[in-house]
């Protein structure tokens, strides 16, 4: 077994362990009671955009802003693309590993690992919304 082997069984342990923080968080946000405004359509974005332009907002939006900003913040949020980008690194590993470097499939597992890095930008954004909710009056 060469270098790419070892890399593959690595990126394999850490899927594994990505993905029970993954489905913890998943369910520990399904637990949750819904509110008025979660049950909307839309309703993250609208309030998030509101946020950012700095508009008037209900007590209900800052609640909800608040929430959805500790949720997407919180290390466990980051088990999710963490997921994928290893699930990624599992699928170009075990290619180089099993076909070399003359095949063509390595570059299928680049898909999800750049929508990983995308997912964690956006996860980035929000987080630094934070400093904003505090001047919310």
């Amino acid at each position: 077994m060469g270098i790419f082997g070892y890399l593959t069984i690595l990126a394999g342990i850490a899927e594994m362990v990505f993905g029970v923080f993954f489905f913890i968080f998943i369910k520990r946000l399904l637990g949750r009671t819904p509110t008025r405004l979660s049950e909307e359509i839309g309703s993250s974005k609208k309030v998030l955009d509101k946020l950012r332009k700095g508009e008037p907002m209900s007590k209900d939006e800052i609640d909800f802003a608040t929430q959805t900003i500790t949720d997407r913040g919180s290390l466990m949020a980051f088990s999710i693309p963490a997921a994928v980008f290893t699930l990624g690194c599992f699928y170009v590993f075990g290619s180089l590993e099993l076909h070399g470097t003359t095949s063509l499939r390595t570059y299928i597992g680049l898909g999800p690992m750049f929508g990983s890095i995308n997912i964690t930008i956006r996860l980035l954004r929000i987080a630094a919304l934070k400093k904003r909710l505090r001047n919310v009056p």
